[in-house]
C-alpha cells in the first residue's frame, strides 16, 4: 500500500502537536486540508487513526503510521546528505532519562543537524516505549536489544548518596545504619525510582521503605539535598565539586552507585542516525564511567 506522503506528513503533526489547528499551522496550510488529509489518510486505510479529542491521540494504527512517517523523512535527509542535496532538518523522537539530560547527553544532541522530541523517562522503563513503537531511540539500563534494534553500551551513570552536613548530623551521627536510613527522610526521583532503595539494600542487606519526599527534578535534588530536606543519590558530575566545598556530605565515599546505560536504536533508522549514535558515544566516553566492553561505533 502506497501512502500520500502529504497525508502521513499531517497525521504525523497533528499526533505531535495535539491538534489540527496546531499542525495547519506547522505545516503552513489550513486546518480544513489538515482534515481533509486526515480524512482521506483514513478512507486509505479503512480504520479511524486519530481520537478526536484534546489533545488529539493516535490510534493504534495511526501511531504506527506516524512513526513510519517520521522515519521515512530521517531516510530521506540522510539520503539527501549522502547525495549533497539540500534538505529540511529531519525530526526524530527519542527517550532520556532526566539525569542524562541534565549531565552528559546535551552536548551530543548538538552535534547532529537533527530536531528533536524528547520524552523523559526513567531509564529502567524507558525500553518499553521502544519497544511500543512510539520512538526511534532511548537511553535504557536494558542491555538485551528490543526486537528490530541495535543496542550499544555508553558507560555507566555513577551516583554519589549525599546529604547536607546538618541533615548528616541529625541523622546519622550514630552511623549509617538500617535503623537510621529507615526513618531518615529520603529524595524519590519519581514512583519508578528504585536506585535510592537498591544502594539501602546493597549497604544493609536490608530493603527499607523509609519516608520520602517526590521530586521529579535533577537539579531539585540537588538542591533539595543542600537544602537539608533529605538524602538522596546524585548524578556525581553534579555533586563532587559542592562535596569539596563542603555543601555536601558524600554518606559513604567508598559506596557510590553505578548505573550502566545503553543506546538502543531502531535497525531500520539506524544508519540514518549513525551521526547522532557518534556524538552520544562520544558524550558518554567524556561524561559516564566507562568499564571494560566492546566499544560502540
Amino acid at each position: 500500500m502506497r501512502l500520500d506522503p502529504a497525508q502521513l506528513a499531517a497525521l504525523e503533526a497533528v499526533l505531535r502537536l495535539g491538534s489540527f489547528e496546531e499542525a495547519a499551522a506547522a505545516l503552513g496550510v489550513t486546518p480544513s486540508a489538515i482534515s481533509q488529509r486526515i480524512r482521506a489518510l483514513e478512507d486509505r486505510t479503512g480504520t479511524p487513526l486519530v481520537i478526536r479529542t484534546s489533545p488529539a491521540k493516535a490510534t493504534a494504527l495511526g501511531a504506527r503510521l506516524a512513526r513510519h512517517a517520521r522515519e521515512q523523512a530521517l531516510l530521506d535527509a540522510a539520503l539527501a546528505d549522502e547525495l549533497h542535496q539540500a534538505r529540511a532538518a529531519a525530526r526524530v523522537r527519542i527517550v532520556l532519562n532526566a539525569d542524562s539530560l541534565d549531565t552528559w547527553a546535551l552536548p551530543a544532541l548538538a552535534d547532529a543537524d537533527l530536531l528533536y522530541e524528547i520524552v523523559v523517562e526513567d531509564e529502567s522503563i524507558s525500553a518499553e516505549r521502544l519497544r511500543r513503537g512510539e520512538v526511534s531511540a532511548v537511553v535504557t539500563t536494558q542491555a538485551n536489544p528490543v526486537q528490530g534494534c541495535d543496542v550499544i553500551a555508553l558507560g555507566a551513570m555513577r551516583y554519589r548518596a549525599t546529604c547536607a552536613p546538618a541533615f548528616h548530623d541529625r541523622h546519622f551521627a550514630r552511623g549509617l545504619d538500617a535503623t537510621a536510613l529507615a526513618q531518615a527522610p529520603m529524595l524519590d526521583f519519581s514512583g519508578h525510582d528504585r536506585h535510592q532503595r537498591a544502594w539501602i539494600t546493597a549497604l544493609t542487606g536490608q530493603p527499607l521503605s523509609p519516608p520520602a519526599h517526590l521530586l521529579p527534578s535533577t537539579h531539585g535534588f540537588v538542591t533539595a539535598a543542600k537544602l537539608g530536606l533529605g538524602w538522596g543519590l546524585n548524578p556525581a558530575p553534579l555533586v563532587d565539586a559542592e562535596i569539596t566545598a563542603g555543601r555536601l556530605r558524600d554518606m559513604a565515599p567508598d559506596r557510590p552507585f553505578d548505573v550502566p546505560l545503553y543506546w538502543q536504536l531502531r535497525s531500520l533508522v539506524a544508519p540514518a542516525l549513525r551521526p547522532l549514535t557518534r556524538a552520544m558515544v562520544r558524550a558518554a566516553k567524556r561524561g559516564l564511567v566507562q568499564q571494560a566492553g566492546p566499544d560502540g561505533p
